[in-house]
């Protein structure tokens, strides 16, 4: 069976799991709004993989909306707890989603995913990630070295969720927010939320820290 995590507990401020000796708890943490002139959303680690990133089939309506970052604050005896970015989720409607399915890319088929725990996502080899407009992040793949360390490379890089938020295209204001992914580089999948009546409520993108 393909991955499915429960996103709906993960996704509540307060909501705390353990394993293994370690305790998660989950902090909401607001992190900007998204600007998507398009609607068509992509998920993507915007400094490594901007040129190749691809919007997913479902898209929504051009506007602004909020994105928020839940972290996971992880704690073991005689260590000092770390935060990790456990999602990132961009809210479409105030309607709460009551399933979820994975974001999927043009071409891309969940019944091939045969092997236990398989998904499609997207590799992860600067450490960050992204939900945005994909114009946003096609424009950010026209930028040079220099602009992108001038704009998301911090010479010190805070705790997790470590936003930072970039203008791309003044025109339509446009812009590409990123956050720390997890537990770093890796391969994330992306997941939309479906409302009571079928309306897109959200997309959430799992950096895997919470156990299953």
């Amino acid at each position: 069976m393909p991955y499915s995590p429960d996103l709906t507990a993960i996704l509540r401020a307060g909501a705390r799991f353990e394993a293994d000796g370690i305790a998660y708890v989950i902090e909401r943490l607001p992190v900007g709004t998204v600007v998507a002139p398009t609607g068509e959303i992509t998920a993507c680690d915007p400094l490594t993989g901007a040129r190749g990133a691809e919007a997913f089939t479902v898209t929504i309506e051009a506007g602004a909306y909020p994105l928020t970052a839940w972290v996971a604050v992880v704690s073991r005896e005689e260590r000092e707890p770390q935060h990790r970015t456990a999602a990132l989720e961009l809210t479409v409607s105030d309607q709460p989603a009551v399933r979820w399915e994975m974001a999927l890319n043009e071409g891309q088929d969940v019944g091939v995913l045969d092997e236990a725990d398989g998904y499609f996502g997207y590799p992860v080899d600067a450490g960050v990630g992204t939900l945005a407009d994909l114009s946003a992040v096609t424009a950010l793949a026209e930028w040079d070295y220099d602009q992108l360390e001038e704009v998301y490379i911090p010479a010190q890089i805070p705790p997790g969720p470590a936003p930072i938020d970039g203008l791309i295209d003044e025109t339509t204001g446009a812009n590409v927010i990123t956050v720390s992914t997890g537990w770093g580089d890796g391969v994330y999948p992306t997941f939309v939320g479906y409302a009571a009546d079928g309306t897109i409520s959200a997309f959430v993108t799992d950096f895997l820290v919470i156990p299953d």
